[in-house]
């Protein structure tokens, strides 16, 4: 049977990914699991934040969950983000965040689209320099080959969805990266003539999301673009505790809920799990067992139309109802 890696990360992420292999254990599908470290907290402890034992368990297994990690603001001698090193050391180069309406009274209802955010370069590629004492300079790498995959992956999924991909750029400002962006995703469009294909600038996009978000398939964009966009996006069916996303390349995928670490509110044991369910979902139908993914998915949907409510949510349900509500409803 499948084996998925645990990696419960930092902050909050401790609390809602034991909640998810909760979750997975009560469907009974003989899933083993296994655990690793990754993490500022394990960065401070040992002065690795994803140590090569790590890298190495995730690429032994089917597929791996990952909570959230504490970045620091300022730049720390030594330390890199776990999920930037996963994302790049094993080239997971399509982001997939799904945003659909949930029975929630502030859910925007009709909304079921898929945000493809290409994941292993653009500002998030890692090139930044000082010019002087002054001055600071990051570069943002677009290629045809990234370019190229990122488009593939999206009109595939809109091939099996509902057959529309808006590309999304700012080519009449960015001329050479989004350029290139641009006109690769067009022209790999000419390959799928079944979907239709229009393309969107990112600042007329924002707003389209908050207006018309009804209107959208699959989305394709760069990096940072896709980021915050679909931060954005998630805000229309109650926010970042409800949204999740997956990292997937050719041969290894890892799955995430969008919020970060929540120090705020760690240890409390009223984090929001629906994220991290909804993302074990997601690594369920990568898995190609999509009877149980689409029971955790009407296991959530039942939990909340009962009124299980975390605080993020407007309600008092803490972490454990909320797990037990979706347990109890698969």
């Amino acid at each position: 049977m499948p084996r998925i890696c645990i990696l419960p990360g930092d902050g909050v992420g401790q609390e809602v990914i034991p909640a998810a292999q909760r979750v997975l254990e009560a469907l009974h599908l003989g899933l083993e699991f296994t655990r690793a470290d990754a993490g500022f907290e394990h960065f401070q402890k040992t002065g690795d934040a994803i140590p090569p034992a790590t890298l190495d368990m995730v690429q032994a297994c089917d597929a791996a969950l990952f909570g959230a990690t504490s970045s620091p603001l300022t730049r720390v001698e030594g330390y890199r983000s776990p999920i930037l090193a996963l994302r790049q050391t094993l080239d997971l180069y399509a982001n997939l965040r799904p945003i659909q309406s949930l029975p929630l009274k502030f859910s925007r209802a009709n909304i079921d689209l898929l945000l493809v955010r290409e994941n292993t370069e653009g500002l998030y590629a890692g090139r930044e320099r000082a010019a002087d004492a002054e001055t600071m300079i990051a570069e943002r790498v677009i290629t045809k080959r990234a370019s190229e995959r990122i488009a593939q992956t999206a009109f595939q999924f809109a091939a099996r969805r509902k057959g529309h991909v808006t590309i999304v750029h700012k080519a009449n400002v960015l001329k050479l990266t989004d350029g290139l962006f641009r006109e690769t995703c067009l022209g790999v469009a000419r390959e799928f003539p079944n979907v239709r294909a229009n393309e969107m600038l990112v600042d007329a996009m924002a707003m389209r999301l908050v207006t018309h978000p009804q209107n959208f398939d699959v989305i394709v964009t760069t990096n940072l673009f896709g980021d915050i966009l679909s931060d954005e996006a998630s805000a229309l069916i109650g926010g970042l505790g409800v949204a999740p996303s997956g990292n997937i390349g050719a041969r290894h995928a890892v799955f995430e809920p969008v919020h970060g670490s929540a120090p705020d509110i760690a240890g409390q044991g009223i984090a929001n799990p629906i994220g991290a369910i909804l993302s074990a979902a997601m690594a369920l139908d990568y898995l190609r067992l999509h009877d149980a993914a689409a029971r955790v998915r009407e296991g959530v949907k039942r939990a909340l139309t009962q009124n299980v409510l975390t605080r993020d949510l407007g309600g008092t349900a803490t972490t454990e109802e909320m797990t037990r509500a979706v347990i109890e409803n698969l």
